[in-house]
């Protein structure tokens, strides 16, 4: 391992052996890198698979001659890979957690809110029709009642009313009704419809932005890095490596680096400095209030889903509500005999008696308020293999948080096996200010 790094480190292959190994080194890397590449665009952004495999190959072709002939430009790769651990690769996580909600989470819960008014449309349009064709029971109610009236009338030849029933137009009104209620719920789920297509295309278009300033910033960084480190001899040279203990040892001057000073790294060690724990607490918690977030939109889901399952049990379950009409109609003829006791003879009916009729009848209806005759939806639950995923998103940013500071390190470790020469210069430089340092103590 030790000799393909040193390979894939040198500037120029000393042989064809090793310009072979180089060139198989950097296959095997844009292979992979490649792959990545395209699973993260086609799953990650959602971006066409032929776009996507356009993309990856072109990519993997370009980096494939970068890497093989541009020796800086591994060195920048190769820094790229432990600076994922920091701040920059934390920001393509949040990014994909973020679509991840996007595409599952969000969707679930207006699929859920949808339900939930489908079932209130369900017992509006039931409840409607159920009280329209109450107004039948009334029809017949009356129907019945004006032809015992008519019969009572049709007894004598004094006055005969005109037709005694009721006509109720309500009846023609249901259709219009049930209309108007199918063109609302149609406008409800076009509406629910543009909201889900907005959010959806609003939340790929954000992440695509913020994954792609990511990486190119995430390039940048580290080319800032070596660039710094190539330039500026005091820049992030703090760290007791082995050149710098050989240089010690050496010069006969092992003792500067017994008891280093606290503001000393050991790039090997575990050991993080005051300063360093600080930063990770302080970027612990903003992780946090981007993980309250995420919470926030996975409770809403269960409560969603919670709502909408409870509404389609219990509104299946409604009982009718039964509605009676009760009809007593009973004659007093006893003045009206006095007066007609001429006509009673003629028709040879005893005095005091009429042929009228009582009418007592009822009448019985019942009103549906329950949803079991609707086509609705089931809820959909949440998807727990989704909160997994991000659960185990989140579980390896808050590791990123404490080893970006190891990272960080690597980073110069990674910088220093490249130019080993401009590495020599910095530990000679880190040893004379030690040395200026103890002379003055």
């Amino acid at each position: 391992a030790a000799d393909l790094w040193s390979i894939y480190s040198k500037p120029v292959p000393a042989n064809s052996r090793e310009l072979w190994t180089l060139f198989l080194q950097c296959s095997c890397v844009t292979a992979v890198i490649g792959g990545l590449f395209y699973n993260w665009m086609f799953a990650s952004l959602e971006y066409s698979w032929r776009l996507s495999v356009a993309m990856a190959v072109s990519f993997s072709l370009l980096l494939l001659l970068t890497l093989f002939l541009v020796h800086p430009a591994r060195c920048v790769f190769s820094m790229i890979m432990p600076t994922l651990g920091t701040k920059q690769g934390r920001k393509l996580l949040l990014s994909t957690c973020t679509m991840i909600a996007a595409v599952n989470i969000t969707p679930n819960i207006l699929s859920n809110i949808k339900t939930i008014l489908q079932v209130i449309k369900c017992i509006c349009k039931n409840s409607s029709e159920s009280l329209l064709n109450s107004t039948t029971l009334l029809e017949t109610a009356s129907w019945e009642f004006g032809d015992a009236i008519q019969e009572n009338v049709n007894s004598f030849n004094i006055h005969r009313p005109m037709n005694g029933h009721f006509q109720f137009s309500l009846l023609k009104n249901s259709s219009l009704i049930s209309q108007q209620m199918h063109l609302a719920g149609e406008k409800i789920r076009r509406d629910f419809l543009a909201v889900e297509v907005l959010v959806k295309d609003s939340v790929r278009v954000g992440n695509r932005v913020v994954a792609g300033f990511s990486v190119l910033y995430l390039c940048f960084e580290c080319t800032w890095y070596l660039k710094n480190y190539l330039t500026n001899l005091r820049f992030d040279n703090f760290y007791v490596t082995k050149k710098l203990e050989r240089l010690a040892v050496d010069r006969k001057a092992a003792h500067l680096l017994v008891g280093p000073s606290k503001n000393l790294i050991r790039p090997t060690g575990l050991k993080l400095s005051r300063e360093e724990v600080m930063l990770c607490l302080v970027q612990s918690m903003l992780l946090t209030v981007a993980l309250m977030l995420m919470l926030v939109i996975v409770a809403m889901d269960h409560f969603a889903f919670s709502v909408a399952d409870t509404a389609v049990r219990k509104t299946a379950q409604f009982s009718v509500v039964p509605v009676a009409l009760s009809i007593k109609y009973r004659v007093s003829a006893g003045f009206i005999s006095e007066i007609l006791s001429p006509f009673l003879k003629l028709l040879q009916l005893p005095r005091g008696e009429l042929p009228l009729q009582d009418f007592e009848k009822s009448y019985h209806h019942y009103l549906i308020f329950s949803s079991t005759h609707c086509r609705i939806s089931p809820p959909t639950p949440p998807n727990p293999s989704v909160l997994l995923v991000v659960g185990l998103l989140f579980c390896i940013l808050y590791a990123t948080v404490f080893l970006g500071t190891y990272a960080h390190r690597l980073c110069r470790k990674i910088a220093g096996s490249f130019f080993e020469s401009w590495e020599e210069k910095r530990a000679l430089h880190l040893f004379k200010k030690l040395s200026r340092k103890h002379q003055k103590e």
